[in-house]
C-alpha cells in the first residue's frame, strides 16, 4: 500500500480532536483515532475514489465523526494536509505550506 505521510498541522488536528473527545466520554477519542485509520485505508487501497476538494487536494469523510481527511496524492505517497472539522474554519487548510515531516 502507497505509504501516508502527515502535514505537521494535520497531524496536530488529529491529536487534539482525539484528546477533545476523550475528554467528553471514555473511549471516545479511541473511537476517533479509529475512524480515522479506517479512512486512511480506504484512501490507501484507492485514492481516487475520493472526490477533488480545491486543485490536487482530495477528501475522504469520516464514518461517525463530523471530520474529513484532505491528503494529495504524490508518486511515492500520499500526503495528508489536513484533518478538517466540517464547522471549524473548514478552509483553513487551503493556505498551508508545502509537507513538513
Amino acid at each position: 500500500m502507497t505509504p501516508v505521510r502527515f502535514h505537521s498541522d494535520a497531524e496536530a488536528e488529529m491529536i487534539d480532536a482525539a484528546v477533545w473527545y476523550e475528554h467528553q466520554q471514555q473511549d471516545l477519542g479511541e473511537r476517533f483515532l479509529a475512524a480515522v485509520q479506517n479512512a486512511l485505508h480506504r484512501i490507501q487501497i484507492n485514492p481516487l475514489l475520493f472526490p477533488v476538494a480545491e486543485g490536487n487536494s482530495r477528501r475522504c469523510l469520516l464514518q461517525t465523526f463530523p471530520f474529513s481527511i484532505i491528503f494529495e496524492i504524490k508518486p511515492e505517497f500520499l500526503v495528508v494536509t489536513a484533518v478538517m472539522h466540517h464547522r471549524r474554519d473548514p478552509g483553513n487548510w487551503k493556505h498551508r505550506p508545502g509537507l513538513s515531516v
